[in-house]
């Protein structure tokens, strides 16, 4: 009898312990990134998927998949479509996405609003870079210009297509704008090459990586334009756009515009997000481990050496602007396909 008492004891013992094993023990979780190896999407989840095993409960083995197109599209549906939500996939995406959902591209199978936000890093403004060898010195020389400027990127739904359209609609600048790259990678080569003269993407990236250290070592590349509110110091005769439309008159219409489509920095450079439907309380988990990754020394001091500046946007504030940013006028909307149509 002593014995049988014993065994179930035992076995209560082992059911319990079981039963508080934390969920991610002995699990791994795939971080999946919209870009090539090497972009600032993915430099970024390898900074922050090591510090997530740290962090969350159970210590799951994390692994960095590059899943790459169409500027991240094809990443975000397929967590938003093809991933159960248990959490245990995360993505790497472009923070302007919401654009093409407003707009209703076919190539969209996901709602923004719906996916699940976990966090982000450091709130963006973008520039327009051009390569020095070009004959455009200054933004109002591409809008003087007979023949348009080439400008690369990736699709449609990401800062090098919107910003270029943006100075059109705003300040009557022309650009020709080449997409279908796979990366930026891939688009500064074609700089390099001549085949494309222009990028615009986030102020971080330009000061944070090369080859863009080198290119403005040895005045390779120069800064026609940045938004934001306020000039970055490391751009003191580059214009911010609230300037140039101050100059050009811009009509009112077209600011609110731009306000919208500037909002996507607010989501950060790099935000993670996860199939939508996942339990509050594992939602509180991974948001929790991430702001803390996000704070750890180590990654600190690794982003630092990387040019990067990690400043946390926590996901349930994330949540409420993807809610706020799918909800617009038809006015708005009408805007958006002016510019954002190819």
């Amino acid at each position: 009898m002593k014995i049988v008492v014993c065994l179930l004891v035992i076995l209560f013992w082992t059911y319990a312990a079981s039963a508080q094993a934390p969920f991610y023990q002995e699990k791994t979780i795939r971080v999946v990134v919209g870009y090539p190896a090497g972009s600032a999407h993915d430099q970024w989840a390898r900074l922050i998927a090591p510090q997530l095993t740290k962090y969350l409960p159970g210590n799951p083995n994390t692994i960095v998949q590059n899943m790459a197109g169409a500027g991240s599209i094809v990443a975000t549906n397929y967590v938003y479509g093809a991933t159960r939500p248990d959490g245990l996939t995360l993505a790497v995406v472009n923070a302007a996405l919401y654009f093409d959902q407003l707009l209703g591209r076919k190539e969209v199978q996901f709602d923004w609003s719906k996916l699940t936000w976990i966090g982000s890093s450091t709130r963006t403004s973008a520039i327009l870079y051009m390569w020095a060898a070009s004959p455009y010195n200054t933004i109002h020389d591409v809008r003087n210009a007979a023949t348009p400027p080439r400008c690369g990127t990736t699709g449609t739904g990401n800062t090098g297509y919107y910003l270029p359209k943006l100075l059109e609609q705003t300040i009557g600048t022309k650009f020709n704008l080449v997409t279908g790259y796979q990366g930026g990678a891939d688009i500064e080569l074609a700089v390099e090459r001549g085949e494309v003269q222009c990028r615009a993407f986030t102020i971080q990236v330009f000061f944070g990586r090369e080859p863009f250290h080198t290119w403005r070592s040895k005045g390779l590349v120069r800064v026609l334009v940045q938004t934001g509110k306020k000039r970055d110091a490391r751009l003191p005769d580059t214009p911010l756009l609230s300037e140039l439309m101050n100059q050009y008159q811009t009509p009112e219409a077209n600011r609110r515009l731009a306000k919208v489509m500037l909002g996507s920095g607010e989501f950060g450079s790099c935000p993670t997000i996860a199939a939508p439907g996942i339990p509050a309380e594992q939602v509180r988990v991974l948001r929790a481990a991430y702001a803390k990754a996000l704070n750890d020394p180590l990654l600190q001091a690794e982003a630092k050496k990387k040019g990067l500046e990690p400043e946390l946007i926590n996901g349930e504030e994330l949540e409420v602007l993807a809610k706020e940013v799918t909800v617009q006028p038809p006015d708005v909307i009408a805007g958006l396909r002016k510019f954002m149509s190819e």
